[in-house]
């Protein structure tokens, strides 16, 4: 098992990306709305179970609450990509009104995190331990990406 994995079976409250998706969320909260929620509650929007899923129709637009999520949720890999890396990361998403699209994370001249949305209807995860290790499997590919190219993501 390696050690990324490890941490996100352990704890994934404690991954650097779920930290950065709590502190993404209370950002959002202008009003003091959910400041007496508990961090990890404020990541219950995305956790779906299978019969939720199977609930959400997929047909028609998506709800622009999960789009939001979805943001944050991609927000959040680049701030943690950015907190690893020093490079400053800024996300694109062009999403049609079918809830398919593209989001792509950029840091100088490169792409650092390039994936097709589809289906956006129906995102989330089964629990916080899959939520944390698809946010790490992210930032880990960012990164890789970074320390790959360097002279390109700091152009």
């Amino acid at each position: 098992m390696s050690e990324a994995v490890a941490e996100v079976a352990s704890k994934p409250e404690e991954t650097l990306f779920i930290k950065e998706l709590i502190k993404v969320w209370r950002a959002q909260d202008t009003h003091g709305t959910w400041e007496k929620k508990s961090d990890v509650s404020l990541l219950d929007p995305y956790i779906v179970t299978k019969e939720q899923r199977r609930e959400i129709p997929i047909i028609g637009d998506p709800d622009p609450e999960i789009l939001w999520r979805l943001e944050l949720f991609y927000n959040a890999v680049g701030l943690a990509i950015e907190r690893r890396t020093g490079c400053m990361v800024q996300p694109m998403m062009k999403m049609s009104h079918e809830g398919f699209g593209r989001l792509i994370l950029t840091t100088g001249r490169l792409i650092v995190v390039n994936k097709h949305l589809r289906d956006v209807h129906r995102f989330g995860f089964e629990s916080l331990e899959k939520l944390a290790a698809e946010g790490t499997k992210f930032v880990d590919a960012g990164v890789e990406m970074i320390e790959k190219f360097p002279e390109v993501a700091r152009y």
